[in-house]
C-alpha cells in the first residue's frame, strides 16, 4: 500500500501543535467548571465565584463539552494526518458557535474577545484542516 499524500511543511505541525495546545486548555476549561468543588469556588476571585454560579441549561454544558472535546481529537486526528480532523472541527467549531451565542444572548459578559476568539480560532481549524485535505497534508 502506498502513501500517496504529500509531505507536510514544518509549519503545519506547528500549528498542529499549538491547535492542541489550545485545545488542551479548552478541555481543562470545561473540566475544571464541570468538577469544580465548593471549596474551590469559594478559593477564587469574586467576578469569577459569579460566573459558576451562573446555571447553564444542559444543553450549553453539552455543546459546551462537545466543542472543547471534539476540536481536541481533531488536532490529534490532524497530527496523525487523518482526513477525519475536518469533520471534527466542523463539529467542534458548531457547538462552539451555538454556546457563545446563548451566552451572548443570555449572559452578561464583561469581554467579548475570548468569545470571540474562540470562534475565530474553531473557523480557522476548519479552514486549515479543510486547506490540509486539498494540498494532500493529510488523507
Amino acid at each position: 500500500m502506498t502513501n500517496s499524500s504529500t509531505k507536510p511543511p514544518v509549519w503545519f505541525w506547528v500549528v498542529s501543535v499549538l491547535a492542541l495546545i489550545w485545545n488542551g486548555m479548552g478541555v481543562m476549561a470545561y473540566l475544571a467548571r464541570a468538577y469544580a468543588t465548593d471549596e474551590m469556588i469559594a478559593a477564587l476571585p469574586e467576578e469569577q465565584q459569579a460566573e459558576f454560579l451562573v446555571e447553564h441549561p444542559t444543553w450549553y454544558t453539552a455543546a459546551f463539552a462537545i466543542a472543547v472535546f471534539a476540536g481536541a481529537l481533531g488536532c490529534i486526528a490532524l497530527l496523525l494526518r487523518k482526513k477525519m480532523a475536518y469533520i471534527l472541527f466542523v463539529l467542534s467549531g458548531l457547538s462552539a458557535i451555538i454556546q457563545h451565542i446563548y451566552l451572548f444572548m443570555n449572559v452578561d459578559i464583561p469581554s467579548m474577545v475570548m468569545p470571540i476568539m474562540i470562534i475565530v480560532v474553531c473557523l480557522f481549524l476548519i479552514w486549515f484542516s479543510k486547506n490540509s485535505i486539498s494540498k494532500g497534508w493529510i488523507s
